[in-house]
């Protein structure tokens, strides 16, 4: 097992595209896994190789007991919407209402370089749509309306681990809900 730290905001890897993966090599199936535990350690719906500073375009989900990753999406997104508050691991303690596509069909790859078209709706498709934006380089907060940024950024701003402390260890619930009603 090989936990890696996450990056935190600020840090320029997450603000980069991430390059196509070309070689789907050892080294690949070593990321995803590092990727798949670290995303478990910290209890996070999904992780994308940049937030451990891998500018591979990859990521890890886990949503509703299902283990899974995504090498090169291409993404077709509803035109149904969806509001929800949304947090990453790369802004520990940070949630807000953030709008995201309803539906989502992912095109991409395996670790193997075979083909995998993922289907999600709901909270997958809200993961498979954050973890795409970070190998954009676009993170959940320029997704939000201008309001939930400034109230994002006041929290940002007062978080301890934005000040230079070290991150707090993200906590939550371990039911579907993640502590909030329904």
């Amino acid at each position: 097992m090989a936990v890696q730290p996450v990056r935190l905001f600020g840090d320029p890897v997450l603000r980069r595209r991430a390059d196509e993966v070309v070689d789907f090599d050892r080294e690949l199936a070593q990321l995803v896994t590092d990727l798949e535990h670290t995303m478990l350690e910290q209890r996070g719906a999904g992780l994308a190789a940049p937030q451990i500073g891998v500018s591979l375009r990859v990521f890890t989900y886990h949503v509703d007991g299902v283990l899974g990753h995504l090498v090169n999406p291409r993404l077709q997104l509803s035109e149904e919407c969806q509001d929800g508050d949304e947090g990453c691991l790369s802004f520990p303690g940070v949630f807000a209402s953030t709008r995201r596509s309803l539906h989502v069909v992912a095109h991409g790859q395996d670790l193997h370089g075979e083909d995998v078209v993922l289907q999600g709706s709901e909270l997958l498709a809200r993961a498979i749509q954050h973890e795409t934006d970070h190998l954009d380089g676009v993170l959940f907060i320029d997704r939000m309306e201008r309001e939930e940024r400034k109230l994002a950024m006041k929290a940002i701003r007062e978080a301890a681990w934005a000040a230079g402390e070290p991150a707090p260890v993200v906590r939550t619930s371990p039911h579907a809900t993640f502590g909030r009603a329904t």
